[in-house]
């Protein structure tokens, strides 16, 4: 259980990094492809303007008054393998970013109940050169959508939280408070836009520092929201970013290239992660 502070006191990386620490779990990251789009033609690829502009600098809002049970590896493995680490606290700003900040997560348990996550195994994209599966068809799809960053952010996290898609868990709190951090300049999207410039898919998460949590992402049209999520992989690796969150490695985030890592060797790419600056288009 989150336990509360005595006063003023978080969708989904460096793959290599994450072997070296002994926690990579599941088949190993492909190795780079002649035919994957070169390191900074990512973005050009997926047609996100030149001139889009950097999101307002992030605002660091008032310290949560509750403490989290994971920050650090020797902490995390007490916690074995138990994927839900705490209930209750609250979803103000403070509080959100001290979770991802400690590895950890929200998802609604109950109305009016939060469950608080640490996957373990953690399900993260790496950003190397050849970590993200771009296929032929993918790389067509690019040329059909224009990436938009922030420009649609209800919009994105509303159809995210559709009650009608299988497996919905995004409700009205957990909108309310991302758009809260979004206004703080930490949570973003990023929007594929069709040639008739209708919103056509996109995906939502958290940045900080050099470390981007993949929240949810949805889609309208084929290939829209693998279309953003390429656009992002571009972003993050200009900028040096070296941790995409996605915190499980389903079958579809698999077949993009997602790879499993130890709870440890996650927290330890965390740590790293927030020490490098965060990419300009996220506020930094």
């Amino acid at each position: 259980m989150a336990v509360r502070r005595g006063g003023p006191g978080r969708m989904a990386a460096g793959a290599g990094r994450a072997g070296a620490a002994g926690g990579r779990r599941g088949r190993r990251p492909p190795r780079a492809s002649r035919r994957e789009p070169q390191l900074r033609s990512l973005r050009q690829t997926c047609r996100v303007p030149t001139s889009a502009r950097p999101y307002a600098t992030a605002v660091e809002p008032p310290p949560t008054q509750w403490v989290f049970p994971i920050g650090a590896s020797a902490q995390a493995a007490a916690a074995g393998d138990h994927e839900v680490v705490g209930v209750g606290a609250d979803l103000e700003p403070g509080t959100l970013l001290a979770a991802y900040r400690a590895g950890i997560f929200p998802m609604p348990a109950r109305r009016g109940l939060v469950a608080w996550w640490s996957p373990n195994p953690r399900g993260i994209v790496p950003l190397h050169p050849g970590g993200l599966r771009v296929s032929r068809s993918l790389r067509k799809s690019c040329r059909h959508f224009e990436i938009r960053i922030n420009t649609a952010f209800t919009d994105v996290i509303d159809a995210c939280g559709d009650r009608r898609r299988r497996g919905g868990w995004i409700d009205r709190d957990i909108k309310a408070a991302y758009t809260r951090l979004h206004r703080l300049g930490w949570a973003h999207s990023l929007e594929s836009w069709d040639e008739r410039g209708r919103l056509a898919g996109g995906l939502y998460g958290v940045a900080i520092g050099g470390f981007f949590a993949g929240e949810s992402m949805f889609h309208r049209q084929t290939d829209a929201s693998k279309v953003a999520l390429v656009a992002l992989v571009g972003i993050l690796r200009e900028a040096g970013a070296s941790l995409l969150d996605v915190q499980w490695a389903t079958p579809h985030m698999g077949s993009l290239g997602a790879v499993e890592v130890s709870r440890g060797a996650y927290l330890e790419l965390l740590a790293e992660a927030l020490m490098h600056p965060q990419p300009a288009l996220f506020g930094g």
